[in-house]
């Protein structure tokens, strides 16, 4: 049986909720007579769901003095919920043969590397959650190619040191191109990601390469740190585009737009969401 978090939506949240006491809930379209019960204070609740009732479905039996007869809650479903094993093996086996990055990335390596990052898919919303989620494994499956390459596979050499940037040193015959499921690029990059989880990049930039819990690690880094902080403005899934590769917006590569797009709103529609506004850069 499936274990479901909900929050109380803000608009019930009254003052008899607050009060540390215990409400009871019960589904009201479910077969099978599905009840929960509340304790109050937190807002927060865990319940055991196999009736299939989402929001605005889920009658409070007053009990209490004051007690409002009926609350909404609004369904919110986890990142590890979302990034089920089903949706994982999907982006994997989107593309037929034998790629290096087919056995590299593993859903088991992105929940390790999610533990650090506990705010990730953990927006205002649960729908903006749900879509902060499916605009990241839009991107991932974008520059990774559906998860087959782990390198940058367009490389003419480049070894993206910028040495004006001394906070951050290269060193010596190491090449920060691309690497990791938003293929991590340029030596203060490589130098804020290490110092952000306690790896030294700039030293052995490959570890994005062969470790994929780092690698994942360095992906989400590279989001909460660089995207979403530009998604927060409201800008709508174009402005993800700009803050990973912004060379492709302003008809750069609307191709590469393009893909990204329609990867993203592949994901909403799976994910039960409305994909939102500004989708282009």
């Amino acid at each position: 049986m499936a274990i479901i978090l909900f929050r109380l939506d803000s608009s019930v949240l009254t003052s008899h909720h607050m009060r540390q006491r215990t409400y009871l809930y019960s589904c009201r379209h479910s077969p099978l007579g599905t009840s929960l019960r509340l304790r109050s204070g937190s807002g927060l609740l865990i319940m055991s769901s196999g009736c299939g009732c989402g929001a605005g479905r889920w009658r409070e039996h007053p009990g209490e003095a004051g007690a409002a007869p009926m609350s909404v809650l609004n369904e919110e479903v986890g990142v590890t919920e979302l990034v089920s094993q089903e949706f994982f093996d999907g982006i994997v086996n989107h593309v037929d043969g034998d790629y290096p990055g087919k056995s590299f990335y593993t859903r088991a390596a992105f929940l390790e590397a999610l533990a650090s990052f506990p705010g990730f898919g953990n927006a205002a919303t649960p729908d903006d959650s749900r879509r902060e989620v499916a605009a990241f494994f839009a991107h991932v499956a974008h520059e990774t190619g559906h998860f087959r390459f782990i390198e940058e596979i367009c490389n003419d050499g480049r070894a993206y040191r910028d040495e004006s940037r001394a906070e951050y040193p290269c060193a010596p015959g190491k090449r920060y191109f691309g690497r990791g499921p938003l293929q991590l690029t340029w030596n203060y990059n490589y130098g804020a990601a290490g110092k952000s989880i306690g790896y030294d990049l700039l030293a052995s930039p490959e570890t994005v390469a062969e470790d994929p819990v780092v690698s994942f690690k360095t992906a989400l880094w590279y989001w909460m740190e660089r995207v979403r902080p530009a998604a927060k403005a409201g800008t709508g899934f174009g402005a993800t585009i700009r803050a990973i590769n912004g060379g492709e917006c302003g008809g750069g590569n609307p191709k590469a737009v393009e893909r990204r797009v329609r990867f993203y709103k592949e994901y909403c529609e799976r994910f039960g969401v409305a994909p939102g506004d500004n989708l282009t850069c």
